[in-house]
């Protein structure tokens, strides 16, 4: 865990996701990406860098129409000292009987997202942590090129005017490889997910892909996300990267000299 630990501080100084006084709803699936994301933020409150309160919510999508036992998650939050909260919804039956989604995953995600939404506010939350990685967010980048034509990611925090709500990801430099290891002995209550279609999507195949990169291109994922930094894509680039527009050029197009450090830039400002 104090490498996870490691990993957390790193998003919250780079994109700066949490201040002092912050209301933190935790969405948690029952898997080890958001179980290891709320014992993390519960661990590093024993640093005694910022306060802030925790709240757990997991929604129940009930597939097939049955409840799911989240028992073994609520003990663990019971332990933990954290508020937990269970919301049944109807979501399996709207997405796979009601509508017979050729392609669920996006309504299901959808509705997910909204009454998440819903649940953190209604619980005096102003923020909500998500538990997604480093490596959803190299798979998800990858899908919108491939799949979609664009260049484009999730954001590691995103602010929401509408619900007046700020969505953070402090797993975001996390690799899925050390939160495994993480959560082996520590987060006992792992929940398996009963989705239909759990293992059988795009988003499998993506996974696939990169791994056989990875295998035969050793640094492959160490590049693209390296790209997504120096690109800023979706605030990726955090306080590390600043675009300097004036080197916009064809000899420089590309190049790293193209980005300089932050702090370099504010030091030679104040002439520090």
């Amino acid at each position: 865990m104090q490498k996870i630990l490691g990993y957390l501080r790193r998003a919250v100084q780079e994109f700066d996701l949490i201040q002092n006084g912050d209301r933190i709803a935790v969405g948690i699936s029952g898997g080890k990406d958001s179980l290891v994301l709320l014992t993390a933020l519960h661990d590093f409150l024993r640093f005694g860098l910022l306060e802030y309160e925790l709240v757990a919510i997991t929604l129940d999508p009930q597939f097939e129409g049955i409840a799911t036992d989240y028992s073994a998650v609520a003990e663990y939050c019971e332990k933990l000292g954290v508020p937990y909260h269970v919301i049944p919804t109807e979501i399996g039956r709207i997405v796979f009987e009601a509508r017979k989604e050729t392609h669920p995953c996006s309504l299901c995600a959808k509705m997910r997202r909204g009454a998440l939404h819903d649940k953190a506010k209604e619980f005096g939350c102003n923020k909500l942590a998500l538990g997604h990685h480093n490596d959803d967010a190299l798979e998800t980048f990858l899908m919108n090129l491939f799949i979609e034509g664009r260049i484009g990611c999730y954001a590691p925090k995103s602010y929401l005017s509408r619900k007046d709500l700020t969505l953070i990801r402090p797993l975001s430099f996390a690799l899925e490889r050390d939160i495994v290891r993480a959560s082996r002995g520590i987060v006992p209550a792992v929940v398996r997910s009963r989705c239909p279609v759990d293992g059988h999507t795009s988003r499998e195949k993506m996974k696939d892909f990169i791994r056989e990169m990875e295998h035969s291109d050793n640094g492959f994922k160490t590049r693209v996300f390296g790209a997504m930094r120096r690109a800023n894509v979706d605030g990726w680039g955090g306080k590390t990267y600043q675009r300097d527009l004036s080197m916009d050029d064809p000899s420089t197009n590309g190049k790293a000299e193209r980005f300089h450090m932050l702090e370099s830039a504010r030091n030679t400002q104040t002439g520090e």
